[in-house]
């Protein structure tokens, strides 16, 4: 994907559809539309997923909370979201091998009562996911359960396990996003919406977009516009049709990360019951452990969230009755914070209590401007939304294309495991790279012929080489330090000192290749080390 050629595209050329905003949910109607044979538009203000897209618990699901909530409290409209989700869980984990997998999950409990409670419970969700060939959930022994997960505390019970779906979220997006590319859209990262253009008859024909990063403004031409900024959604919807009512309700999710020496083993943790009634995670990833997420209302969206240290503090309490070893606020490598962009009806947006609210979606079409917008949905149901979503696209431009989604395998997921080992590349590096790039990882590798430097790694705890910057450049429109460590190596969300360490390194990279200045360079450094050493600061 080369940056300047599409914002060029942008400019010249007229659109079937304008897709507003690249994190899952956007970068998926863009593939199913170029599939079906639409020529289109994705812009993103920012990089690819860089809101809450890649700020998730890294889970495929389709909500163990949801299905007691609609048993306990007779919330029968919950099941909806738990059968989207279990049956699209299949796809996530089908069409990109390469960035997603299986994954065992364990509830302890501490009575015979609990074990029986969570294992039917557990049989059910498993039930609503029907034939994805996962394991069923299965009742535990405390010996059994200690040895799946040898730091669960020594109180508990026995235990129940159950499986799910995990994913690397930024890099899936940005997966998408490549699809799309490649089945013919044109794509564009820091491309921001200003204003709608309309036509004589009051209806939407294309916006003001800026590319923040040369300061220039310009027109993209389109027949339908859709609007998939997730938390951001009613910024447009309320500029295009003032008489609308607003329907966001951003929650606030965080998670913190630890060492795997507090949770080692392969199985991830489900916490049911925390003070407050929510359900707490224990994930490992990459190496690390997350502990997410919460659910709180969040008013100033314009605001990045971030782990707060009563947050932190929060979710250290929690662990202590489930964990041999409990950790302390010392202890905490990194965190992040990111909103889910609930959805109200529009009679309820006053409600405060954010666990009420539908994490299901919605394709809500303005027939006053003309405008899509794709409004509230979850990770797991990417593919169902864009559907749904291309599907009324479809509808509008009077065509009757059906969806190819299914089964279709993103970029990089075919054959990734025959890619042959280098015999000059260490084993842990290549893993790595097989992981993150999939099929690609040749493209990475192909790098450090070019100057055998490129093969170092980057810093010497971790994995990733030098060849991986040039190449984020060259395929994948990186133009900012932050995007490097943020989205496509998840190293800020995992450890902020191996990250303050880096960002001279890749900094110097990324001069060379980009053509920075000097001043450029050294700008680009002091400003992201300033926002690592905040959000340090935040939980000390």
């Amino acid at each position: 994907m080369n940056r300047s050629e599409n914002i060029s595209k942008l400019k010249t050329e007229k659109f079937d559809l304008l897709v507003i905003g690249a994190g899952a949910s956007g970068s998926g109607v863009a593939l199913d539309a170029s599939l079906r044979g639409l020529k289109v538009a994705l812009i993103e203000k920012g990089d690819f997923s860089c809101q809450t897209s890649s700020r998730s618990t890294k889970l495929i699901h389709g909500g163990v909370r949801y299905l007691e909530q609609a048993f306990t409290k007779f919330q029968f409209s919950q099941l909806k979201q738990v059968k989207h989700g279990l049956q699209e869980r299949k796809y996530l984990l089908a069409n990109a091998r390469h960035l997603s997998k299986p994954l065992g999950i364990i509830t302890p409990v501490f009575s015979a009562f609990e074990a029986l409670y969570y294992t039917i419970g557990l049989k059910i969700y498993g039930f609503f996911a029907q034939k994805d060939h996962l394991p069923a959930a299965r009742w535990l022994s405390k010996k059994e359960a200690k040895l799946l997960s040898p730091d669960l505390s020594d109180d508990i019970h026995s235990a129940v396990m159950y499986f799910d779906g995990q994913l690397d979220d930024a890099r899936f997006a940005l997966a998408l996003a490549q699809t799309a590319h490649k089945s013919g859209a044109v794509v564009a990262n820091y491309i921001s919406w200003q204003k709608f253009i309309f036509d004589s008859s009051g209806k939407i024909s294309g916006i003001i977009a800026k590319d923040e990063d040369s300061g220039s403004e310009f027109t993209i031409n389109s027949k339908v516009v859709i609007n998939c900024t997730g938390p951001f959604a009613d910024n447009l919807r309320l500029s295009a049709n003032k008489e609308e009512e607003a329907r966001i309700v951003p929650s606030k999710g965080v998670h913190m990360v630890l060492s795997k020496d507090f949770f080692k083993g392969d199985k991830a943790m489900l916490i049911p019951k925390t003070k407050d009634g929510r359900l707490i995670f224990v994930i490992p990833f990459k190496k690390s452990v997350l502990v997410g997420t919460t659910d709180t209302p969040y008013q100033d969206i314009d605001r990045e969230p971030l782990l707060e240290k009563n947050e932190a503090e929060f979710l250290l309490e929690t662990l202590k009755n489930y964990v041999r070893k409990v950790p302390e606020l010392k202890d905490i490598k990194a965190g992040f914070g990111g909103l889910r962009p609930l959805l109200a009806a529009k009679t309820d947006r006053k409600n405060n209590n954010t666990k009420s609210l539908l994490r299901d979606h919605e394709v809500e079409f303005d027939e006053k401007s003309g405008l899509l917008s794709l409004l509230g949905g979850k990770w797991t149901t990417y593919r169902l939304m864009a559907e749904d979503a291309t599907d009324r696209i479809c509808e509008i431009l009077g065509l009757d294309i059906v969806c190819k989604t299914h089964k279709y395998p993103l970029v990089g997921s075919e054959n990734f495991e025959k890619l042959p080992k280098p015999v000059d590349v260490e084993s842990d590096v290549f893993k790595h790279l097989q992981k993150t790039y999939g099929d690609r990882a040749d493209k990475v590798l192909k790098i450090v012929s070019e100057d055998i430097l490129f093969g170092q790694r980057i810093h010497p705890e971790k994995q990733a080489i030098k060849a991986e910057v040039i190449y984020s450049i060259r395929n994948e429109m990186l133009i900012k330090p932050r995007d490097f460590f943020a989205q496509r190596l998840r190293w800020e969300i995992l450890d902020w000192k191996i990250t303050l360490e880096s960002v001279e390194t890749v900094v110097g990279l990324m001069k060379q290749e980009l053509k920075w200045t000097h001043e450029k360079s050294n700008s680009e450094i002091s400003e992201y080390k300033i926002l690592l050493q905040s959000f340090i600061k935040t939980i000390s």
